[in-house]
């Protein structure tokens, strides 16, 4: 995860200097990386809408912060058996360079190489019109976020509680892609196959006694069909009036009769169920997450044009009249922070030089490198 502070200074000779120093300074104690942040001049209008617009900026902040996020982790959840390529996912378009419109780049190139998109938020437009494209754009983001993955996580969830269907052992899981026709008995007025668990220490106690258990058992009806670590599923064949005597018996030898009726057309229609439900993800996969990857760039890109906004907005605010240093904000990257602790300085440098009101930082941010 990489930390960034955008610095806003005025741009008179004075300041200029100190962003100078202030190049010098953290070069040399390997405190930062710091690059130009260029944003054009706007159109800035009253006071009063400069201070109302200051605080939906940072309303609409929050919430394309909290929407990037929210699209890195439907990436995430999406992508659940390749995580590992997960962070080639979550990139943004290159920019406005002809050589690097059609190239993804990570994010933090974009940052650092930010460039303010004028065919979208075109800067001679009024700043209100400009914060309500991208609020508009966003707004429609979450809107279709919502009701994509709505339908993926349906489909997902339904996919699912059929698949745990065939999980667990053999009390609880579905005996349906188990069994066979030809395990049972059907369409017999007389005649039954039950289903009966067995532990396997009791495998030859089984053998030798379930013929027994009750009157009217058929011989040699019993075969193993299926096992999992603690028993095996066995049939047996035996007339339907004893049908709760061996069930009695069975339980006072520890055998355990399983509740079963073979019906083809459910077995069938659970069957093709899965693979409906497994075609459908499969389908769906796809779209969803190029979907995610279009619209996280495009969430992204609106985020730091947003930013580029706030500091607009707050420099204007602090220094009361439209800036002429619009190329002169910078970007800082700040290296870890394990690493910056370890530099044997008692404050941080830049301080020092942000302490003066005329140069100051509205705003930091962090941004993702992975997502887990």
């Amino acid at each position: 995860m990489s930390e960034f502070w955008l610095i806003s200074a005025p741009g008179d000779k004075e300041n200029l200097q100190a962003l100078e120093r202030m190049n010098t300074v953290t070069s040399k104690s390997n405190l930062s990386y710091n690059t130009k942040f260029s944003i054009p001049d706007f159109k800035v209008g009253t006071l009063d809408s400069l201070v109302g617009l200051s605080d939906e900026l940072g309303k609409l902040d929050t919430f394309a912060e909290s929407l990037i996020k929210r699209m890195a982790q439907s990436v995430v959840e999406v992508m659940e058996d390749s995580k590992g390529k997960v962070p080639e996912n979550l990139l943004a378009n290159g920019g406005l360079k002809e050589k690097l419109k059609c190239l993804k780049i990570d994010l933090t190139s974009f940052v650092t190489h930010f460039e303010w998109d004028m065919a979208k938020y075109p800067a001679k437009q009024p700043l209100v019109s400009v914060v309500d494209t991208l609020a508009k754009q966003l707004a429609q983001i979450e809107t279709d976020l919502k009701s994509r993955t709505a339908a993926y996580n349906t489909l997902k969830t339904n996919l699912e509680n059929l698949e745990k269907k065939s999980m667990g052992n053999l009390f609880t899981r579905t005996l349906s892609d188990i069994v066979s026709k030809e395990d049972f008995v059907l369409d017999s007025e007389y005649l039954v196959t039950l289903l009966v668990i067995v532990p396997k220490p009791s495998y030859a106690q089984w053998q030798k006694t379930y013929e027994s258990l009750s009157d009217m058992v058929v011989p040699r009806s019993t075969k193993l069909i299926a096992e999992d670590n603690e028993g095996g599923l066995f049939t047996v064949t035996l007339f339907r009036k004893v049908i709760d005597d061996f069930k009695t018996k069975a339980k006072e030898n520890k055998f355990t009769v399983r509740e079963f009726y073979y019906d083809e057309k459910e077995i069938k229609r659970e069957r093709e169920e899965l693979s409906r439900l497994l075609s459908d993800k499969k389908q769906q996969y796809g779209p969803l997450l190029r979907w995610l990857k279009v619209n996280f760039s495009e969430a992204f890109i609106a985020w730091i044009h947003i930013k580029a906004l706030r500091v607009f907005v707050e420099s204007v605010l602090r220094s009361g009249r439209p800036p002429r240093f619009s190329a002169r904000r910078t970007v800082i990257q700040k290296w870890p922070v394990s690493l910056f602790w370890h530099i044997p300085l008692q404050k941080n440098p830049v301080t020092s030089l942000t302490s003066d009101p005329k140069y100051f930082i509205p705003l930091s941010f962090t941004v993702l490198s992975g997502v887990s």
